[in-house]
């Protein structure tokens, strides 16, 4: 009966046996083939058993180094538990004699992943399918789902799957050899601000970055600062999500701050020839960078996650601000308190910026508790309707400039970028020049041909 069930499965399930036993027999003929197989292919992806057993016991070896042979795997299946029949062996040969090259591995490794590929729709098919017939979720609920599980897939992964040790270890272990080839001292995006990427060593994949502060502070003009420098400079598209300005209103703060002419002239369109010039140049160059803008001021952590899974090759997502958004459960969860609907709000975005892997920079306005402080710079207690942000963001970053309390200070426009929460390093302070006219931040040291 095991064996008329496992050839009703094969019959059914998208496969392909002879690509399986030819890749497992280059490997066993040409041992150096390993490495182009393992950094392609997962144990999970050869669907007959007895093949799968082997590559996953080639695969183990491969992760800590060992010897593989025809002999060495074959003792490590019996360690192993997978050859209790003494069938392994006359197997073995029988693949070697299948592939007596290993110079078309690379094709079948295709073919492997594409039988794997439709394998993965065929399940994410039945169970959206067993949901839908069960009558207990709502359509949009499902089909959240139904796009969540394919972008799972989309990107190589599966929804909610248990990842051996073995595999996570090769995947530092690259990534850590990619970072000591490298002569970079940010690991993340680099947000074009020196001193705050030394001291966050970017942003990086996954993470809550906050960035709040009291209105009038420039903390959209930070988000736009960082958003045109990853957008020219990452090579990744960037998506800013604007609930309060429109399209044309972040343009032109955007080519304010590529070509350096006062903002308040391109609100008038008092411009001088020299300043057309700069202006077409700075259209020219945001043009041609991968910068998105979305304005829509009822948008939800859902709409942005949609929208989002549709963007190939996401760098860094933009919210523009916190408590603007509203719950996924819309006008429906207006009788739950503030702080509770906020919360929900921040413990979406921490999931969604683990979900597409890249960084998610939200800005958030603060209660005016530091206004009746004698030192305004702001704490991570003035969060408004804090809840659980504090909690979920991996980075809390809080602007502050003296000059917007005391305008008799020596300089007006020194900034302040208070690093008050830091999973990843130390806190502290990093000082920024704030120019007004272009709505800009830049290093203090900075310099405008060096930009």
């Amino acid at each position: 009966m095991p064996n008329e069930l496992e050839e009703l499965m094969l019959r059914q399930a998208p496969h392909a046996a002879a690509a399986e036993q030819y890749v497992l027999g280059a490997i066993l003929y040409y041992p150096k083939c390993v490495a182009e197989v393992a950094g392609s292919l997962r144990p999970d992806d050869f669907y007959v058993q007895k093949n799968r057993e082997i590559y996953e016991t080639i695969y183990t070896m491969f992760s800590y180094s060992r010897t593989i042979d025809p002999v060495t795997v074959l003792e490590n299946l019996k360690q192993n538990g997978y050859d209790s029949d003494d069938q392994a062996w006359p197997y073995l040969l029988q693949l070697m004699r299948n592939a007596s090259t290993a110079a078309n591995v690379g094709l079948y490794i295709q073919i492997i992943k594409d039988k794997t590929l439709l394998r993965q729709l065929l399940e994410t098919s039945q169970e959206l399918v067993n949901m839908v017939q069960e009558g207990t979720e709502t359509g949009q609920t499902l089909l959240d789902a139904a796009e969540q599980r394919i972008y799972a897939i989309r990107q190589g992964r599966s929804v909610q799957g248990l990842t051996p040790i073995a595999d996570i270890i090769i995947n530092v272990y690259d990534r850590l050899e990619e970072l000591a080839a490298s002569d970079r001292a940010v690991t993340g995006l680099e947000t074009g601000l020196r001193d705050l990427d030394r001291a966050l060593s970017g942003l990086n994949n996954s993470d809550l970055i906050l960035l709040a502060a009291r209105p009038g502070m420039g903390k959209t003009s930070m988000a736009l600062n960082i958003l045109l420098h990853a957008g020219k400079k990452s090579h990744k598209q960037v998506a800013f999500f604007s609930l309060e300005m429109n399209k044309e209103q972040l343009a032109l703060r955007l080519i304010s701050s590529e070509c350096f002419v006062d903002n308040k002239k391109l609100i008038t369109g008092k411009l001088s020839d020299e300043d057309w010039e700069n202006v077409a140049a700075a259209a020219d160059s945001l043009s041609r960078s991968t910068i998105l803008i979305d304005e829509d001021s009822n948008v939800t952590v859902a709409d942005i996650l949609a929208k989002c899974r549709r963007v190939e090759n996401l760098g860094l997502i933009v919210i523009d601000y916190l408590q603007l958004m509203q719950s996924s459960g819309g006008k429906t969860r207006s009788s739950d308190n503030r702080q509770q609907v906020v919360s929900d709000i921040s413990r979406s975005l921490k999931l969604m910026a683990k979900e597409l892997n890249v960084p998610v920079l939200c800005l958030s306005q603060l209660s005016r508790a530091n206004e009746s402080r004698t030192d305004k710079r702001p704490m991570l207690s003035d969060l408004r309707e804090s809840g659980a942000i504090e909690q979920d963001a991996d980075i809390v970053l809080f602007l502050y400039r003296e000059g917007y309390y005391n305008r008799d200070t020596e300089n007006p426009n020194l900034a302040e970028c208070i690093i008050a929460k830091n999973r990843h390093g130390e806190t502290g302070k990093i000082d920024l020049q704030w120019s007004p006219e272009f709505t800009t931040f830049t290093d203090t040291e900075w310099r405008r041909e060096e930009y």
